[in-house]
């Protein structure tokens, strides 16, 4: 490398880039492992390169790049995240209301559902036994579906009965009205007052906690 400039040294030319002279630099390393003489002439070849280029630079003879020269320009700005809104309506209310899972959903569903079928379909001389066994049933499934999810015995006691007596008067509520239009008997009657209550009790189990 004796009576070569520092470019020669290398490999490459001034009008090469700086990833060109670190990798011809790099290259020249590893051909030469192990001879140190070697490596030290190439690491002064690198040091004097380095330097040139940093003379061109300053006297302007070398353009810096605008990705060297402004980096702050080419990263683009992060978007600022969507700021989430605080749920709206009263601190008690949103921590009584429930956002159910489909299992929350479908199991209360399927075994409020049976008991409604079941007090609807029964014959009308055992609806009395029954409509009682179905009832205290569907209160301890609204129970049993409350509790799991907070595990809190007082309020899923208190929503169940809530849900009881709510269920039981909108049902014969609706029953009262609509007993003349479509000539309901007492039997029927009952069997629709439970029906409803049944499915307010669905509401209260799935969709509060």
């Amino acid at each position: 490398m004796s009576g070569q400039n520092p470019y020669e040294q290398l490999g490459v030319t001034e009008a090469s880039s700086f990833e060109d002279i670190q990798n011809a630099r790099n290259r020249l390393f590893a051909e030469h492992q192990g001879d140190r003489k070697q490596l030290e002439k190439i690491e002064a070849a690198y040091d004097a390169v380095l330097m040139d280029r940093l003379r061109q630079r300053q006297e302007g003879k070398i353009k810096v790049p605008d990705r060297i020269r402004f980096p702050e320009k080419m990263v683009q700005a992060t978007p600022s995240p969507t700021p989430i809104q605080p749920p709206t309506g009263p601190g008690w209310l949103q921590r009584l209301i429930d956002t159910p899972s489909r299992s929350d959903i479908l199991l209360p569903a399927g075994i409020l559902a049976a008991l409604s079928a079941l007090v609807l379909f029964v014959p009308a001389t055992t609806l009395q036994q029954t409509g009682q066994a179905a009832l205290i049933l569907g209160v301890g499934s609204t129970f049993y579906f409350l509790f799991r999810k907070e595990r809190k015995f007082g309020r899923a006691v208190l929503l169940s009965l809530v849900g009881m007596v709510l269920g039981l008067a909108i049902g014969y509520g609706l029953a009262e009205v609509l007993k003349a239009p479509l000539g309901m008997v007492k039997i029927q009657l009952e069997a629709f007052t439970l029906a409803v209550n049944f499915f307010v009790l669905w509401l209260i189990s799935s969709f509060l906690r």
